[in-house]
């Protein structure tokens, strides 16, 4: 990939990332928006990344901006004007991280530790000119090592580089993870930790599931799955890019002591060591479901329907197709529930076109999806689930299925009944040392 040039790294696996202390490490530590909340939280995460140096680790870290600031700097431009010039918009929400990147090298000097702070311009990491969603074209990481040879600690501020144009980008929703994810792999790090309010990632919500258990490891394809369907722990673009670079991502908690026995890796298949019939259960409450009756049943409807809605920037998820005894058909499909309005306004817009009957919408629906590598070699999974759910007098409406995962939709009103039965049905309880 020409991005991260990587190509005289020698991969190495994560047990020996981890057992190999003979050999002085890099590692890239980012903290999000409730790690760096505030001052008091900025003296912590300092001490924790001193302690990380004085294990004899090369160290850069990336920041968010404190907790809040971020949300404050977008009402602060749209109540100026609600459709403000984008690379403006970006200048202003940007700010958070380049304050936080300033306050824990000013924490790191107080603590002794030689430290400054880079803002994404300075790296520099370039982007493309999509501001608000900005994707990573290249990074440049020889200033972060010059200063890590140096002995100084780089603080980076995420979420943020620059265009072709000189002005800065940001990456959208997750990007602080994503600037570390790409940092990591352009300095060659040994690992990315990130630190979050969670000390890894768990079979499940452990809100919902009280015996849901952390995992010890789970590989790029497993997160990348969870993280598209609704698990909330790592954003799917920083899973993506680090599948692709081949960089080890830790999640760790920011607000207890942790080791190198913490937290939860995120690594290749091949260095996974069990492969588990189903890894985790994810769910989402954001979709929207639009039912459009009466379709003509002829060749190059679907696309006639559904090219439309792509071009808007619409993103279809489930889809399931019927034929009526009348041999008209009926689709079902869902988008996000904030898209729902856009859809059907377009749909509204394509009825005499294509000549369809009714529209339905439902947001009272829940997307309940089950994760694992192990389903590529394994039967069964999908009677399991639904002969758990039909247990339960859980009716499915849609169903999606890939290579490794299986989601179905359902009533809003039972997902919490679903998760848990799931969770017990595939020998996930905590209490349970077995898949079923």
């Amino acid at each position: 990939m020409p991005m991260l040039d990587r190509s005289d790294d020698t991969a190495r696996s994560a047990d020996d990332v981890f057992s190999d202390r003979a050999v002085s490490r890099t590692v890239v530590m980012k903290f999000g928006g409730t790690s760096v909340k505030d001052l008091d939280r900025i003296r912590i995460v300092a001490e924790k990344v001193r302690k990380e140096r004085a294990r004899g680790q090369r160290v850069a870290v990336v920041v968010s901006a404190m907790s809040g600031v971020t949300n404050q700097m977008v009402d602060y431009c749209r109540n100026l004007d609600a459709q403000a010039d984008p690379a403006e918009y970006d200048a202003v929400v940007a700010s958070g991280e380049q304050v936080t990147s300033g306050l824990l090298a000013i924490a790191l000097g107080a603590l002794g530790v030689p430290a400054r702070s880079f803002q994404g311009w300075q790296i520099p990491l370039r982007t493309d000119e999509s501001h608000g969603c900005a994707a990573i074209e290249s990074v440049d990481g020889q200033a972060l090592l010059a200063c890590m040879d140096r002995g100084i600690v780089p603080v980076i501020a995420g979420f943020q580089g620059v265009d072709a144009r000189g002005r800065i980008a940001t990456l959208g929703r997750g990007g602080s993870d994503t600037s570390a994810v790409a940092l990591a792999a352009a300095i060659r790090a040994d690992q990315c930790d990130i630190y979050t309010d969670v000390d890894g990632i768990y079979t499940t919500d452990p809100r919902i599931v009280k015996q849901a258990r952390r995992l010890e490891r789970i590989t790029y394809e497993e997160m990348l799955e969870l993280a598209s369907v609704g698990a909330k722990v790592l954003q799917t673009r920083s899973v993506g890019l680090a599948m692709r670079e081949k960089v080890h991502v830790r999640v760790l908690s920011s607000f207890v002591e942790t080791d190198d026995s913490s937290g939860t890796i995120v690594v290749d298949e091949d260095e996974s060591v069990e492969k588990k019939l189903v890894t985790g259960i994810a769910y989402s409450m954001d979709d929207a479901k639009i039912t459009i009756r009466q379709v003509p049943d002829e060749p190059g409807i679907a696309a006639r329907i559904f090219e439309p809605l792509s071009a808007a920037g619409l993103n279809v998820d489930m889809i399931v197709q019927s034929i009526g005894a009348d041999r008209s058909t009926n689709m079902t499909f869902t988008v996000g529930k904030g898209d729902e309005g856009r859809a059907c306004q377009i749909l509204e817009g394509m009825r005499s076109e294509v000549g369809y009957g009714d529209l339905n919408t439902s947001q009272n629906v829940a997307k309940i999806s089950v994760v694992g590598v192990g389903m590529r070699s394994n039967t069964g999974v999908a009677t399991t689930m639904f002969r758990t759910l039909a247990e339960k007098g859980i009716n499915i409406q849609v169903i999606s299925t890939s290579e490794i995962k299986i989601s179905v939709l359902i009533d809003a009103e039972y997902m919490e009944l679903a998760m848990r039965a799931l969770h017990t049905a595939y020998g996930l309880d905590a209490s349970e040392g077995a898949q079923a």
